[in-house]
């Protein structure tokens, strides 16, 4: 079935049909690592995770890029604090990403190319921007012309003019016009940098994902994603710079573009004191039930987060891993899992997530009515397209609340009632079972034995 997507540069969904179908390119705009993300960030890597191994099953080859933002003046403000060169800012952040999105079931891109080992590139697309007239040198800074292409404003939607004319920053006196942006700057002797022709310096951030995009995947890619947040100017910057150092060619065929994440309908940001930051909310709930909160909603929707929307999405999970721990004993034959049509149907259409988590509900019920193993099959194979229920149905009821419980500690008071039952001393039996229900556990006695639980709200 063929995949349509909402397109943000041409403002409708379209039939995707890639540049050449033996091999997709993909470039999602990844993190600049001077800190641990918050939720918000972890959206994209999700849903477009989604979206990569949609492609996959339809194209022979897909190669999905997604960067590392390792210098930015955020790291160098981060590193002088702790008074220390910017690699050990962004290595540690770096690696507590990658550690953080393996826990949310995101599978890591094809190439993650690192601003830093692209300095070359960067250089030699501002000297071809130069040469062409798209770009000048002043007071060893490099500067994209925006008066040079006619385009500009055209993906996010405004005219030039008016942003100028609302501009609250103060115009740098070398530019030539107000719009123009950093290619290149110089660096303090304190501030990381790299020798160029303009003196030592270090790159803008528009042009790194530009240099990163043309050396690992070309000059024209098939998919450019990120948030909606970089839509203007960060997005609308790399198309004038890609475009106009490549000729004119087209730099991304489509451009897709995820919905913000809210609290309470505003915004997250440290100044309103309401960022929620991945790191530490991977500590208090179960990944999975991240991942499906994060999949609620469609992509280019906001999504409204709230303890109730993780409460009811660790509740939803509870009833479909409950299924699956019913049938534990139903053998799946078919591998690979199938692909629920009606799933891949609502995925095919622009991602619609909610109408694939829909249509895995009704498999959920079809697999508790029917026992069947075709059912669990369908129900593991819907699951499958999400990122979701892939671990052990023990695994997931086992998983502990914010305030910890000892897995241990409940598996040895278990087999302490197992052998009181077993000595018919029910009397112990059924303290040890309060016992565990203080410590926030429920457990459940069966023809495969006890199983344990940990208590929900």
């Amino acid at each position: 079935m063929p995949i349509s997507l909402y397109n943000s540069l041409t403002r409708r969904a379209e039939a995707f049909v890639p540049l050449d179908p033996a091999r997709v390119t993909m470039y999602l705009c990844g993190p600049t690592v001077y800190n641990y993300v918050h939720i918000g960030n972890a959206r994209g890597p999700v849903v477009f995770g989604v979206l990569v191994a949609l492609l996959r099953r339809h194209f022979p080859q897909v190669v999905y890029a997604r960067n590392i933002t390792d210098v930015e003046d955020k790291i160098n403000a981060a590193a002088q604090q702790e008074g220390v060169p910017i690699e050990v800012i962004t290595q540690r952040y770096a690696q507590a990403y990658h550690e953080d999105m393996a826990k949310l079931g995101v599978a890591p891109p094809d190439l993650e190319p690192h601003a830093t080992a692209h300095i070359g590139e960067i250089i030699a697309m501002s000297e071809q921007l130069i040469a062409q007239g798209h770009a000048y040198a002043a007071e060893q800074h490099v500067l994209f012309d925006v008066g040079s292409f006619p385009a500009y404003g055209a993906l996010s939607g405004r005219d030039p003019e008016e942003l100028i004319a609302g501009a609250r920053v103060e115009v740098a006196p070398y530019k030539k016009h107000p719009g123009d942006f950093v290619l290149w700057k110089p660096s303090t002797p304190q501030q990381p940098g790299w020798d160029s022709p303009w003196g030592r310096g270090r790159p803008g951030w528009h042009i790194e994902c530009s240099a990163m995009c043309e050396k690992q995947l070309g000059k024209t890619i098939d998919i450019h994603a990120g948030g909606v947040d970089l839509l203007f100017p960060h997005h609308e910057n790399e198309v004038a710079q890609s475009t106009c150092a490549h000729g004119g060619q087209p730099f991304a065929r489509w451009w897709l573009h995820n919905g913000m994440l809210t609290f309470g309908g505003a915004k997250m940001s440290k100044s309103l004191g309401n960022v929620l930051v991945l790191h530490e909310l991977l500590k208090k709930h179960p990944p999975e039930a991240l991942r499906l909160l994060l999949l609620r909603g469609h992509y280019r929707q906001p999504l409204d987060w709230s303890d109730a929307a993780i409460t009811q999405a660790i509740s939803t999970l509870d009833g479909w891993y409950r299924v699956l721990r019913d049938l534990e004993s139903v053998a799946t034959a078919a591998v690979p899992l199938p692909v629920p049509e009606r799933m891949e149907a609502a995925l095919c259409d622009d991602l619609n997530t909610p109408q694939a988590l829909a249509e895995l509900a009704e498999l959920a019920d079809a697999a508790r009515h029917q026992g069947t193993a075709e059912a669990k099959a369908a129900l593991l194979g819907g699951g499958a397209l999400l990122g979701l229920l892939q671990q052990d149905p023990e695994a997931w009821f086992k998983q502990t609340d914010a305030a910890g419980i000892d897995a241990a500690q409940v598996d040895a008071l278990l087999e302490e009632r197992r052998a009181a039952r077993a000595a018919r001393d029910f009397a112990r039996a059924d303290a040890i079972r309060n016992e565990l229900s203080a410590m926030g556990v429920t457990i459940e006695d069966g023809a495969q034995g006890t199983r344990w639980s940990v208590t929900k709200a």
